[in-house]
């Protein structure tokens, strides 16, 4: 039967050895770093993906400009899927005219079902090519959550791999120190029993 005496670590006890102190403060520090410095990582790191995202956001709305253009390709029909309402994108030809130039066209994405006749909206860079839509609010939130989560995360990771590595160091700390002491008192101990 074992009885397990919380603390036991951080007593003075003949039986403590320096690699069970060396253990118990990697603890305390393992769970601090998990409770506190991961958290922390993950909000500082998201704190700055958003900051980042937003400007890169506002930049892309500044260079870039949105135009009504005419669909003159049929898309393909919607096909049943089990995503929910999303169906895929598809790229058709466009037509669209910006004021004082004539009539471009261009492939781009458009929801399935688009008829030829229906209005779409794109955006144009400032050489008039056909670019993404700069990210909205949710798209800067959803970077901004995921690189938060990834950091708290990979910093968690190091830091249990660092408790793993100091606990096996200790253990085999241990067992060596036990090795040497048993030599010393081993035939001691046989004496009495032979």
């Amino acid at each position: 039967m074992q009885t397990r005496v919380r603390g036991w670590r951080w007593r003075h006890n003949p039986l403590r050895r320096r690699s069970d102190v060396v253990e118990a403060w990697t603890t305390l520090v393992v769970a601090v770093l998990l409770c506190v410095g991961a958290p922390l990582a993950g909000i500082a790191t998201g704190w700055r993906a958003y900051d980042g995202a937003r400007a890169t956001a506002a930049e892309q709305r500044a260079e870039r400009h949105r135009v009504r253009a005419e669909v003159i390709e049929h898309a393909p029909p919607a096909v049943p899927t089990t995503h929910g309402d999303r169906q895929p994108a598809y790229r058709v030809t466009v037509r669209w005219a910006e004021a004082g130039e004539r009539p471009r066209t261009e492939k781009t994405r458009v929801s399935a079902d688009t008829r030829i006749g229906d209005r779409t909206y794109i955006w144009l860079d400032d050489r008039g090519r056909i670019v993404p839509a700069p990210p909205d609010a949710t798209a800067v939130w959803q970077h901004a959550l995921a690189a938060s989560a990834c950091t708290t995360g990979f910093v968690a990771g190091v830091v249990l791999v660092a408790r793993f590595v100091v606990g096996r160091v200790a253990e085999r700390r241990r067992m060596a120190e036990w090795g040497r002491e048993w030599a010393r008192t081993g035939p001691e101990w046989r004496r009495h029993w032979a």
